[in-house]
């Protein structure tokens, strides 16, 4: 039986308009499809829009390519865990939710694809999503 989730989660991004994520170098509030296979429980799966939270300059530093990101879905959350993500310059094709509570490291060769940049102020927002999640306040 086809895995009807992954073409769901796909359908709210714009692969026409994005990047060949090996050439470009990837910033924070950068928007990036990735496969997050596999998964336990209530993880995010399967392939979908994440928004890179790390600095890729410190994370190039590390000994491994690693980057954090925050995944993305199309079903609407309620408070500073879930802020939302307009369609447009990000690659999104519609209103999305950036799901800081599902944030996780990856190897940057999971990258599949560049779609765009989130806008100043919503990663303003999962800044404050992080900094709540964290215990950074």
């Amino acid at each position: 039986m086809p895995d009807r989730s992954q073409s769901r989660q796909t359908s709210q991004v714009d692969t026409r308009a994005g990047l060949d994520s090996q050439k470009v170098k990837l910033h924070r509030g950068t928007l990036v499809l990735v496969d997050l296979n596999p998964t336990v429980g209530h993880e995010q799966r399967g392939l979908r829009p994440c928004v890179i939270v790390s600095d890729p300059d410190v994370a190039g530093d590390q000994r491994f390519p690693i980057l954090c990101v925050v995944p993305v879905t199309g079903k609407a959350g309620v408070g500073a865990l879930y802020p939302s993500l307009s369609a447009g310059r990000s690659g999104l094709l519609k209103k999305s939710f950036a799901l800081v509570d599902q944030l996780r490291s990856i190897d940057k060769r999971t990258v599949g694809h560049t779609l765009g940049r989130v806008e100043r102020g919503e990663m303003e927002a999962i800044d404050v999503g992080l900094r709540l999640y964290l215990g950074l306040e």
